[in-house]
């Protein structure tokens, strides 16, 4: 997510054509974490809400999100320490339950302490699958979308395009959409020009879908859900949505690109030119 504010950088149109000099093995290390601890300062530390109806907050040593009962509530940032982490995760688990939400607590595989994942556990969460934080420069990555014959690209407008993105989603990873449905009727409603949905359409039938997330005050815009169902999977649609979006981004002026990425999706955006950052686990609690 998908806080003190950056002002946007302005860049340039990226290049589509011709990928960037490989870096020395040395280089490549400062630059990830070069990026790295942007993302956790701009994205975790200091972003901003991201959808209507959402704050976010800082509460001592940690920051999090409070928002609708479909939006997305959970923590997004914490410097915690083996004296300080029993209390935080306890005043957070209070502050959502007095509310009636369920929440996440997004943890990196960098945050401290070290045995952070182990402390959520013992408080009660569940830890869901891992993903991979990927981030790749905009100007060095593909904006050409090129679709397979017989499939168009269209974006989402309206409650039953909606419903198309939602049949997708529950199609390609085999999860509820009801609640991420509700969100971006939510946000179509509201007017909101910080996200964007797109449908991938086989004459009637939605074969693919995904939206993504604008940080205002950031230089990062991020990428999610996207997926394609299995049928049309291998003919290069989720690839074609990524040049899409970045191209999006880009004329936004915005540098980065994230994604949490799953072990399907990660070796596409590995050839495409996007970095592994770190690890990122989402631990649910009251879902």
């Amino acid at each position: 997510m998908d806080h003190g504010k950056a002002h946007p950088a302005q860049h340039g149109a990226p290049n589509s054509t011709n990928p960037a000099p490989e870096a020395a093995p040395e280089d490549r290390a400062v630059g990830r974490a070069r990026m790295l601890a942007e993302f956790d300062r701009q994205l975790r530390e200091s972003v901003p809400p991201d959808g209507p109806g959402a704050r976010v907050e800082r509460v001592g040593d940690v920051v999090r999100q409070t928002s609708t009962a479909d939006g997305w509530n959970g923590v997004l940032w914490s410097r915690l320490d083996q004296h300080s982490a029993d209390a935080a995760i306890a005043e957070q688990v209070r502050h959502f339950g007095a509310l009636g939400h369920a929440f996440e607590w997004k943890l990196y595989a960098h945050d401290e302490p070290a045995d952070l994942a182990k402390r959520l556990v013992a408080a009660g969460f569940t830890a869901e699958p891992a993903e991979a934080l990927m981030v790749a420069e905009i100007g060095a990555l593909p904006t050409d979308a090129r679709l397979p014959d017989g499939v168009v690209l269209r974006p989402v407008r309206d409650a039953a395009d909606v419903h198309l993105m939602a049949k997708v989603h529950e199609q390609a990873f085999g999860t509820d959409a009801t609640r991420l449905g509700n969100r971006i009727l939510e946000q179509l409603a509201a007017g909101t020009d910080a996200m964007a949905a797109f449908l991938v359409m086989a004459g009637d039938e939605p074969v693919c879908a995904a939206r993504m997330e604008f940080y205002p005050g950031t230089d990062f815009a991020g990428l999610w859900g996207g997926g394609t169902v299995a049928a049309w999977r291998g003919r290069g649609i989720y690839r074609a949505l990524i040049a899409h979006r970045a191209r999006l981004a880009a004329e936004r002026g915005y540098r980065y690109l994230q994604v949490d990425a799953s072990d399907d999706s990660r070796p596409i955006l590995a050839r495409l030119g996007f970095t592994h950052l770190s690890t990122t686990t989402p631990y649910e609690y009251g879902s």
